[in-house]
């Protein structure tokens, strides 16, 4: 699949971001031997692959559950009950930022912005977006996800 990517552009080193995508899509995280993989096969440096891998924030450099929470921080987020979802979420799941639950079904993480902001506050799981959040919609929310 990578070479696929490598192979409508340019340059390999082009297909950088899409080989950590892909990497993460099969493994469910890009580990440090994957970088050096991806470095080898691209003919960059492992820093290089590395310095793209820590810049996107969806690209998890560390094993991560099975179902990824994104939380939106945004002001709009903010304004109308961020942090009252953030602490339910954070008590609930028994989990700080960045952590995952005992049973590996949940990372909880901060998301700059969802593009959402008329039906803040809002949250993203995998990739099924959640609006206009109260801490009632998110113990059902949360039921969704095995």
């Amino acid at each position: 699949m990578i070479n696929l990517e490598i192979s409508h552009l340019p340059h390999k080193s082009a297909a950088c971001i899409e080989a950590l995508k892909i990497v993460q899509q099969e493994r469910g995280w890009v580990s440090d031997e994957s970088i050096k993989l991806i470095a080898d096969h691209l003919e960059i440096s492992s820093e290089e692959v590395d310095s793209v891998a820590t810049f996107y924030n969806l690209i998890f450099r560390k094993p991560v559950g099975r179902h990824v929470i994104l939380l939106c921080d945004s002001i709009s987020c903010w304004v109308v009950g961020y942090e009252k979802i953030r602490d339910h979420l954070k008590v609930k799941l028994g989990i700080d930022w960045g952590g995952t639950t005992e049973d590996d079904r949940f990372t909880l993480l901060p998301i700059p912005c969802l593009g959402t902001c008329d039906h803040a506050p809002a949250m993203m799981i995998d990739s099924d977006l959640h609006r206009d959040l109260s801490v009632e919609k998110i113990d059902e929310i949360l039921k969704q996800y095995k």
